[in-house]
């Protein structure tokens, strides 16, 4: 186009010198000023310096077929005309307009912004002048960019609406119409595999089943280019290595609403590795780099196995410094024996040193922090192992929402980079003004600060002042996880807390107490961790209900000149525990796994000695390369009990100490603390049960035989085993900029609480239709068991859950929790 206006130009030129008088042939003349008329925006010094032309220079018709050239080449003019007064030669110009705004209208399955974005990259903005030259080429790409999607009908249209001032309003008007659907997809000239096998990998589908929300049959010119290579790939993977595609046809029904995609193939034959050659420079590690190959002689060729000896030759190379090397596989092919021989070539290139390592990102965690955790130094050689571990353990902090990593060569070198770590912070704590709701508890509030990064050090902190309708507590905690450079962590807490069992939906007792503790971790190796502590703990329990499970443990410490007397207890609590963990992240892991193993106990000497051991593990096994589809198993286990003797008694775990299960935190859809042993009494008529004068039991004066057992509340265990099995899926209808903070997926809970020490036995001398209501209290053998559907939010006020589940296993007694909603919650 612009070769047109410049011919069009010089036709001008000539014309407008001719007529002026001129000659029909062109004469030379001498500049003696020049003129441009028509200038608004552009200034007259930018016009005349693009002029390749100044006073007192002889002008020919070569330097006004220059002049009027440079001028277009500004691309601040859209029409140029050139004529002379004498020796004045006069530049007439026409601005291009300056674009005030672009709008788009109709468009849907391209959004505003990547619009806009396209259109920056062609120079067409606001502020900048139009070419309308471009608007055709335009308007021509984002056509077919729908057909490339099977919108055959669209139509895009570019209005141009001029305003005062040589100022234009770019309109872009979209028609997008109805997007072609397959019809149906053949492929021809495949005879291993069925139409089924190979139809049933593709994205494109010809059919969805009618449960399929999100499925569809839209054609989609990229999708089908990936899968090409899918089919590809397939037989290469099983030794077709002569597997070829010969054509693709794309044809349309007449109504231009439906498509058939017909995929003409040529399957070859079988080959298998007759020889594997390793060549080039192998730096002395042949015997290590041949027992670590995949491809095996008398294998079938297998194209994803050469890539990954490729990737894995690469990876191997980088821990020692050779970050950009060259492994390429040259395949000799036998097509008579149907064999295939492959030399791989390898090309460590040059040793690359790390000059400096740096962060962005990171606005409130220190650059001391991130430093500590990595493993890749400054001036030694890059080892890229080291650097991927290095992010592992930035991400498993729980910091960051993502972390990033980016190699830089350092310029005018070739032995010389850069490692840049670009990191995107979370909330790392949370302001505990929680509201918690479910269907059963209703509302509950807490209110608290607990911060993991505290003032980006690092260190943890937590001040917490909760209360709700049965608990009331103040905590105040800080741990340094680098008390030394070596990662020995060192902490404490103090702690007062009031808890009224009641409230609580658990069968009545008070529970007040305070204590203080120290602890301090000590790092194995990467992954496993030791952690200790001591503590004491003062504990006040009053106001206990009379129910049979708590007499037991009453009998054995009551006061018996003041049988009413609150329960005053004092121990000193040692803590052991491991830890291990190769999660890829701290928040929202997708693969590894994590396991804890805890145990704490009184110390011989305290009022009451007991013990308890708890184990956690999860596994994260990622189902799709890009991580959205993950599968979760986790499990629990935990026992508790006491040891030595009082007063010729055994001791016993407090029943403050039993486990307790239900709600959000495992098993979900029941109510929170609901599963597990029920308490019972022990009545006659309107008298119940109290101790006796001895203490060893429950006294109730006449014949046993007419004693009644009734049930109460929940009262938890002291042996839990729980199990979960999610299914994590990308979240519907969610930006990807959140899904590294909103978490979605299915579940299947299960599990149950036991009292393995309470002796229902004992109690055989109540009459039997009495006795047998004791195994539905006891629990002995039911498991419980639940479905449902779980998201959860790192908001900015902490933790967010909501949870929608259903019990597949329960029973009469039950208590179930449909719909449950927290703020301010771990999870």
């Amino acid at each position: 186009m612009r070769l047109n206006k410049l011919f069009a130009s010089i036709v001008l030129v000539g014309a407008s010198l001719s007529g002026n008088g001129w000659a029909e042939t062109f004469q030379p003349f001498e500049v003696t000023d020049i003129q441009v008329q028509g200038l608004q925006r552009v200034a007259l010094g930018a016009a005349l310096l693009t002029i390749p032309v100044k006073v007192g220079d002889t002008v020919d018709e070569l330097k006004l077929q220059q002049a009027i050239k440079s001028l277009y080449a500004s691309t601040n003019f859209e029409h140029i005309e050139v004529s002379r007064d004498g020796g004045v030669l006069i530049v007439t110009v026409k601005e291009r307009p300056t674009i005030s705004s672009v709008t788009f209208e109709g468009n849907k399955d391209i959004k505003d912004e990547q619009l806009q974005e396209s259109l920056d990259g062609s120079g067409v903005k606001v502020g900048e002048s139009l070419d309308r030259t471009m608007l055709a080429g335009i308007e021509k790409s984002l056509q077919d960019f729908y057909y490339g999607v099977g919108k055959y009908g669209a139509k895009v249209e570019a209005e141009v609406v001029n305003l005062p001032r040589n100022r234009v309003e770019l309109k872009f008007n979209f028609t997008e119409g109805l997007a072609a659907e397959i019809k149906q997809i053949n492929i021809v000239g495949n005879e291993v595999f069925t139409d089924a096998e190979l139809i049933g990998m593709l994205e494109l589908k010809d059919y969805v089943a009618w449960w399929d929300l999100f499925g569809e049959r839209r054609y989609q010119k990229q999708k089908l280019q990936a899968d090409l290579e899918t089919v590809k790939s397939f037989y290469h993977n099983r030794g077709y290595i002569r597997f070829d595609v010969i054509s693709t046809q794309v044809a349309m029904t007449p109504d231009r609403k439906g498509l058939y995609i017909t995929i003409n193939v040529d399957e070859g034959e079988q080959y298998t590795v007759t020889e594997v050659n390793l060549t080039g420079d192998l730096m002395g590690r042949e015997k290590v780099m041949k027992a670590i190959l995949p491809i095996k002689v008398g294998d079938t060729y297998n194209g994803a196995d050469v890539t990954f000896a490729e990737e894995m030759y690469g990876k191997y190379l980088g821990r020692f410094g050779y970050a950009y090397p060259e492994v390429q596989t040259y395949p000799e092919i036998n097509d008579e024996t149907k064999e295939v021989s492959l030399n791989v070539n390898i090309n460590p290139g040059k040793r690359v040193y790390v000059r400096s390592i740096n962060f962005s990102g990171n606005q409130v965690t220190k650059d001391e922090v991130l430093r500590r955790e990595l493993r890749q130094m400054e001036g030694a050689w890059l080892n890229s192992a080291q650097v991927e571990q290095s992010k592992a353990r930035l991400n498993r902090l729980g910091y960051f929402e993502t972390v990033d990593t980016e190699t830089v060569q350092v310029p005018g070198t070739d032995d010389l980079v850069d490692i840049n770590f670009k990191v995107k912070e979370q909330p790392s704590g949370s302001f505990n003004a929680g509201v918690g709701y479910g269907t059963e508890s209703g509302m509950s509030l807490q209110f608290g600060v607990q911060q993991s990064n505290f003032l980006g050090t690092g260190n943890q902190a937590s001040v917490s002042l909760n209360t709700n309708k049965y608990s009331k507590n103040v905590n105040l905690s800080f741990t340094d996880p680098y008390f030394t450079k070596d990662g020995v962590s060192l902490g404490g807490s103090v702690y007062w807390s009031e808890f009224d069992a009641n409230e609580a939906n658990l069968e009545r007792y008070k529970n007040s107490s305070y204590g203080v503790a120290l602890n301090s971790g000590f790092p194995i190796n990467e992954y496993n961790r030791i952690n200790g502590g001591i503590g004491y703990r003062h504990n006040t329990i009053s106001e206990i209900s009379a129910y049979e499970q708590a007499l037991r443990f009453y009998n054995i410490y009551r006061d018996d000149e003041d049988p009413n007397a609150d329960l005053a207890f004092n121990n000193f609590e040692a803590n052991l525990g491991w830890y291990r963990s190769t999660l890829n992240r701290g928040t929202f892991p997708s693969d590894g796994s994590s396991q804890r193993l805890s145990a704490k106990m009184t110390v011989p000497g305290s009022d009451l000695q007991y013990f308890k051991a708890d184990f956690d593990t999860s596994f994260y096994f990622p189902l799709s390369r890009n991580h959205k589809w993950v599968l979760l198993a986790k499990t629990r286990f935990g026992y508790g009990n006491g040891y030595g003797k009082f007063n010729d008694n055994d001791q016993i775990l407090p029943f403050w100490e039993n486990y307790y299960s239900g709600g959000s935190s495992s098993l979900r859809g029941f109510k929170s603390n609901s599963v597990g042993p029920r308490s019972f009494y022990l009545s006659r008529g309107l008298e119940t049960c109290s101790p006796d004068a001895s203490g060893d039991g429950c006294y109730l004066p006449g014949d046993p035989n007419q004693i009644q057992v009734s049930d109460g509340r929940s009262i938890g265990g002291n042996a839990i085993a729980t199990a979960s099995f999610e299914v994590i899926v990308p979240t519907p209808f969610l930006d990807e900029a959140y899904s590294n903070s909103v978490r979605t997926s299915f579940f299947f809970d299960a599990g149950n609480v036991w009292d393995t020490e309470f002796d229902y036995d004992s109690y055989r001398y109540l009459p039997a239709h009495e006795f047998d209501k004791l195994a539905d209290y006891s629990n002995a053998s039911r498991i419980r068991a639940s479905a449902g559907m779980s998201v959860q939010w790192l908001s900015p006020m902490g933790p967010m859950v909501f949870s929608l589940a259903w019990p597949v296993k329960e029973y009469e007694d039950d208590e179930t929790e449909i719909f449950s909603f927290n703020i301010g919650k771990t999870f």
